[in-house]
């Protein structure tokens, strides 16, 4: 029986043992999905082993079988089949261990519920003493105050009055504070009562936790010595084999199966020489040339006329024995004046017959073969207008975007100015700084292959995390977070960036980038790029800082909501817009909570609830900080808290690389929300152009959509920026617009649209151009506008437990790639 160390070791002064136990508990789904991880990473590199040494094998049975050592190849291959059958055998087991611990998992999540279920009143018993805790140490200090104050009176002779007036008050004092005292005791003996029977509770879900969990590793390690017991027998058989296969046997073996006889050379004795018999046996010979298969073989005269003289010589002839030579008609060959041969002409009819490749002196040569290649032209292609994609494959590709864990790169244009003109949405959506315009840079060629810049603000110096070789790396996070300039039509970057595992106890926070604070209309960037280090981004923000934090005080953090909304529309068809809303929650922690949390072993968890979550596709969480529960049932809402050991240790870090930093902002998570089309979009759009040879008129109808926010605000920093080609030589609008005359585009910047605009936040915007090479082709709208105050999603966050509070709620959205066609 063990000792019910959680009963004795989990009350103090703030109560907060409940707190900690109930997220140990929580803990241990996440050792175990660790754990599972762990043996499934073993399998895999054990399958891995096993494949390399079939490889091996077979390489084995490949190597040269000549030579003595030849024979010693089939032990080694026989070996290491074996070996790899071993680790093979190991990858099954760990797979059927894995299906336990999966098991495991599930019953683990059921048998948590259960207790959530079961401890909520002693939940309710741990709030109940808290609160009522700081109401008796408010009483009791307004006691003190009121009874001090009746005794000055007394002693410095004020009125009867006075003195009475201060006792009235005094007496209630005195019997508030009695109260909360009565009261205390009553909480108190609850909380004992229920806390009691909740952390032995917690002990025993703890104790059958670890019990299993030892199992588990059991079976792994028995699965593991039993693959290591059969690759000793392994290895021990192979060294067996090898001492079997002696010296001998191999010298052996070699001899009989290569050995070209047993009988030496016999002896010669030595003949004398007959000389008449020798002279009539001697007959000329031809030489024959040596050849080369595949080459043309010319007949090589001159060496067998040479050979023929020197035998006639050799063998004593007398001189026209052998017959005289034509020289007339010899086959002597014919040179230039340079001296180099000159290759006779070959009849084509006669090629066969007079071939060097006839039978009759090349029949032990083997006879080239020939093959007949044809190499076809390339087909042009017509198929140009194939690959366009419509409306439908959009929405399939870019609507249904999903924030991923894996990182997004920048796209580039390669349409050609048909395809544009008739696939303009592929081409706008697939680029992510598209409303990276500016009405005062070159334009951008309509066509060009020429990448966009990713930077609509500065840049930090901010060190991101090495990527693979060749991959795309996200654009760092903006050194400031300004409002987006009236001068510059910015967009709003949407690279997303995964939250990696990093181990907290070595993990260096990245050097801090100066952000506006937490408090001010500044501090939440219209930029929604993501970070892109694979690390929690950690920025300073400037401002006087709550230094001075006592650690019974609830500590102050503010939270940031920032939005980016991403539409197409295609023309006056509602049914063809395409909506994509992403978000991110990020936490401001100023710079006396490190103290804190330093100083105190235990802290209190922060823990809070995402609320108004139904309407969200997806939750991407820090998981480098952030822990959740995977067995909630409540849609609506999702619960999170931190890794407390990991926040401390990275803002330590973060403090000490930038001391004088006043707060610090971490991104929590990141999310992406239900869209339901054109009702999705603050400002709805329409898009009409008329295209003459000399004229080309522009209307843009536009109409504000307050249902689509959760608290509808007020659109600023409205503008609204087209190209128009054909040669513009003169401009009227309406409103007025500027025209920049270098890039040949229109910006329309409007003021601020709501519900209490004019006709409700309706209107259209007008303009036509006159042009000397027309008619003008239509092109893609880009619109920018902002809201602070309100988010599309209305997701929202609340603090749960005690330990800290919600200093400032920051709500903000703004358009990304905010798009129209024709």
């Amino acid at each position: 029986m063990i000792a019910p160390y959680f009963l004795e070791n989990f009350w103090g002064e703030k109560n907060n043992g409940f707190d900690v136990l109930y997220h140990n508990m929580k803990h241990g789904q996440i050792s175990t999905k660790e754990l599972s991880d762990f043996i499934r990473e073993r399998s895999t590199i054990e399958e891995s082993y096993a494949r390399s040494m079939t490889k091996l094998a077979k390489s084995a049975g490949n190597f040269s079988q000549l030579g003595t050592f030849a024979p010693m190849w089939d032990i080694f291959k026989s070996s290491t089949e074996k070996l790899a059958g071993c680790h093979l055998e190991l990858v099954r087991k760990l797979q059927e261990l894995i299906k336990e611990v999966q098991k495991y998992v599930e019953e683990q999540a059921k048998a948590h519920k259960k207790t959530k279920e079961e401890v909520a009143p002693t939940l309710e018993a741990v709030q109940n003493i808290q609160s009522i805790s700081q109401a008796l140490q408010k009483s009791k200090e307004i006691y003190n105050a009121k009874t001090v104050e009746q005794e000055r009176l007394r002693k410095e002779g004020a009125t009867q009055r006075d003195v009475d007036k201060a006792g009235v008050k005094a007496k209630k004092a005195t019997e508030t504070y009695k109260s909360y005292v009565e009261k205390y005791a009553t909480a108190k003996s609850e909380f004992e009562q229920k806390m009691a029977e909740t952390a032995q509770k917690f002990q025993d879900i703890e104790e059958n936790h670890v019990l299993q969990m030892k199992e588990i590793i059991r079976s792994y390690s028995q699965s593991v010595e039993e693959t290591h017991i059969q690759i000793g027998e392994v290895h021990s058989e192979f060294v067996r084999n090898i001492e079997n296969t002696s010296l001998e046997s191999l010298i052996q073996k070699l001899a009989e199966s290569k050995g070209t006889g047993k009988e030496g050379p016999g002896p010669i004795d030595f003949e004398e020489c007959n000389t008449a018999i020798a002279t009539e046996g001697a007959k000329p010979r031809k030489r024959k040339p040596f050849g080369i298969p595949g080459r043309r073989k010319d007949k090589d005269t001159d060496s067998t006329e040479s050979t023929e003289v020197e035998a006639n010589t050799a063998n004593g002839a007398p001189p026209g024995y052998y017959g005289s030579i034509d020289i007339q008609n010899a086959n002597v060959p014919r040179v230039d004046a340079e001296g180099f041969c000159i290759r006779p002409e070959v009849n084509e009819n006669d090629a066969k017959d007079n071939s060097f490749y006839s039978s009759s002196e090349s029949e032990d040569e083997e006879e080239p073969k020939k093959f007949h290649v044809q190499i076809k032209p390339v087909q042009p292609n017509n198929g140009i207008h194939q690959n366009r994609a419509n409306i439908d494959e959009l929405k399939a590709s870019i609507g249904n975007i999903i924030l991923s864990p894996s990182t997004s790169g920048q796209m580039r244009r390669n349409a050609s100015n048909d395809e544009l003109a008739k696939s303009r949405a592929p081409y706008e959506l697939t680029n992510n700084d598209l409303l990276s315009l500016d009405p005062l840079s070159p334009a951008l060629p309509v066509g060009s292959s020429s990448s966009v810049s990713s930077a609509a603000v500065p840049l930090s110096n901010r060190p991101t995390t090495p990527l693979a070789a060749g991959a795309l790396v996200p654009p760092p996070r903006p050194s400031s977070r300004p409002k987006v300039p009236t001068g510059k039509l910015t967009g709003i970057n949407e690279i997303v960036r995964p939250f990696s595992p990093q181990k907290a106890t070595n993990a260096s926070p990245p050097p801090t980038a100066p952000l506006a604070r937490a408090e001010s209309s500044s501090s939440l960037s219209s930029n929604a790029s993501l970070s892109a280090g694979n690390t929690p981004t950690v920025g300073t923000s400037r401002g006087p800082s709550p230094v001075t934090l006592a650690s019974q005080d609830a500590l102050p953090i503010a939270v940031a909501f920032t939005e980016s909304v991403n539409a197409y529309f295609k023309g006056a068809d509602p049914t063809k817009c395409i909506v994509k809303i992403t978000g991110d929650m990020t936490l401001s922690f100023p710079m006396g909570i490190i103290k804190v949390f330093t100083t105190n072993p235990s802290p209190a968890t922060l823990t809070f609830k995402l609320k108004n979550t139904s309407r969200l596709e997806q939750i991407l969480p820090n998981q480098q900080l952030l822990f959740s529960d995977s067995s909630q049932s409540d849609s609506n809402s999702k619960d999170f808290w931190f890794n407390m050991q990991a926040l401390t240790s990275y803002l330590r870090k973060a403090s000490e690389q930038n001391p004088s930093a006043s707060y610090y902002n971490v991104d929590i998570l990141k999310y992406q929300v239900q869209s339901d089309g054109i009702h999705s979009t603050p400002l709805n759009l329409a898009v009409y152009w008329k295209c003459l040879s000399s004229t080309t008129e522009l209307r843009v109808d536009y109409s504000y959509n307050p249902e689509s926010m959760a608290s509808p605000g007020p659109l600023s920093n409205v503008q609204v920026l087209v190209h128009v080609d054909g040669g513009v030589t003169n401009m009227h609008s309406l409103p007025n617009s500027i025209w920049n005359l270098e890039q040949n585009k229109c910006l329309w910047k409007l003021s601020d649209i709501s519900e209490k605009s004019e006709n409700e936040g309706a209107g259209s915007l007008r303009a036509k151009f006159d042009v000397s090479d027309g008619p003008s082709s239509p092109s893609t709208l880009a619109v920018q506008f902002m809201n602070d105050g309100s988010t599309l999603s209305g997701v929202d966050m609340e603090l749960q437990g005690s330990g800290y509070r919600l200093s400032l709620n920051k709500k903000r959205f703004a358009t990304g790639r905010y798009m129209a066609d024709c």
